[in-house]
């Protein structure tokens, strides 16, 4: 008979690679690995060569970069994507691509499962396999750290005993990181009243050291999305990462925050998102100025619930898809121009223009020009208070006459 093949989610670092033995071991297994680039800055090459020295059978190396900011990025930009108002939800956005990758390649090789390196306290495993399971429920999951239970000084001796390199530089922290953020996890952050170091940080520059001068960016977007910076048309990806930088330098993007997972653990989080935080700023400024009230209060409440739900793993939900199409709806307008002053770790919108503005200058005006008649304002305050007015009469027991 021929072995059972499982297609890995390869990172290159320890749990994967010790991942590899393990499967091969327990289930007689043939393993093909994929390691993809979501903008994470790694090499890549060297983690197809520790694969295949560690003995998977084949090795994909998947440039999804584009594919990432165009069908998880924007549509989050879109929706103004925070989960519990802090985070950008960047490791959240990655996995259901990772996911979705991970089908298409055990289809492509006729593998029978799939597996991957989450252990069983964190919401990625729950992102991954429900994705998984919803676009193809006849692969098997295979979660060796999560099945295995060790800690990483277990796998530690594991990796030493099945000949797993293991890099001799010990990281203080786990990190996760793609084109649209890094999160900053575990070490000394888990003592949640501990500022965190500045080693910890690679993209954002203590305010302290930040330049004395202001720098101002000017961010315009099309139908929702970002389209230029500073007047010059860019693609998405080439526009996150220039903001990425300018915003970093100018100690913009760092989230701290009490975030509550998935499976009930409150958890210390620490994230660098200088792009983002520029971005989803700017979005939501761009659209006060061309949705009405109507639309921006019940968009606000569409925005959380897409932001909890894939932040939770439903990426593939009907109720997500449905999301999307309100949300693709309301952003056919939201086109225009934002300007951002970043100074020492402040961001401040101190601009905006929009050819659908809804903003008249006429009415809002207070000058004798005002194009708006004061003396309707009686009529409308007489019946906009009537309610109030009516309970609190019946409060006081006074008949309304």
């Amino acid at each position: 008979m021929a072995s059972m093949k499982v297609v890995l989610a390869y990172s290159g670092g320890l749990d994967t690679s010790v991942a590899i033995k393990w499967i091969r071991e327990k289930y007689d297994a043939d393993v093909i690995t994929l390691t993809m680039d979501l903008g994470q800055n790694e090499d890549l090459g060297a983690a197809k060569e520790k694969s295949l020295m560690l003995g998977s059978l084949k090795h994909f190396t998947a440039d999804v970069r584009d594919e990432f900011v165009r069908d998880y990025v924007a549509p989050s930009i879109k929706a103004n994507g925070l989960y519990e108002g802090k985070y950008p939800l960047a490791t959240a956005l990655g996995r259901p691509l990772i996911a979705k990758k991970l089908v298409e390649v055990a289809e492509d090789e006729g593998a029978q499962a799939v597996a991957h390196g989450c252990t069983g306290k964190g919401n990625d495993q729950v992102r991954l396999d429900v994705t998984v399971r919803a676009l193809n429920p006849g692969l098997k999951i295979i979660a060796p750290v999560r099945e295995w239970g060790l800690s990483r000084d277990q796998e530690m001796r594991y990796a030493a005993e099945k000949g797993v390199p293991v890099s001799a530089k010990k990281n203080a922290f786990s990190i996760d990181q793609n084109l649209w953020g890094r999160s900053i996890e575990s070490g000394v952050l888990e003592d949640a009243s501990f500022e965190p170091p500045a080693e910890a940080f690679e993209w954002v520059t203590p305010a302290e050291e930040a330049p004395d001068k202001a720098t101002y960016v000017t961010v315009g977007f099309e139908g929702g999305v970002p389209s230029s910076l500073g007047g010059s048309e860019l693609k998405l990806p080439q526009i996150i990462s220039e903001l990425n930088a300018v915003a970093g330098r100018n100690g913009v993007g760092v989230v701290d925050h009490i975030e509550d997972r998935l499976v009930g653990i409150k958890s210390r989080e620490v994230y660098e998102c200088p792009a983002a935080t520029v971005i989803l700023e700017a979005h939501r400024e761009l659209e006060k100025m061309v949705l009405n009230r109507h639309q921006l209060n019940f968009k606000r409440m569409v925005d959380t619930v897409w932001s909890d739900m894939v932040y939770t793993g439903l990426w593939v939900d009907p109720l997500k898809t449905d999301l999307d199409a309100f949300i693709d709806s309301t952003q056919k307008k939201v086109d225009g121009t934002v300007r951002v002053k970043l100074y020492k770790g402040g961001l401040r919108v101190v601009g905006r223009s929009s050819p659908n503005s809804l903003y008249d200058a006429n009415l809002a005006t207070y000058s004798s020009s005002s194009t708006f008649n004061q003396q309707h304002a009686e009529g409308f305050i007489e019946f906009w208070g009537l309610p109030s007015r009516v309970a609190s009469r019946r409060a006081q027991r006074v008949t309304v006459r």
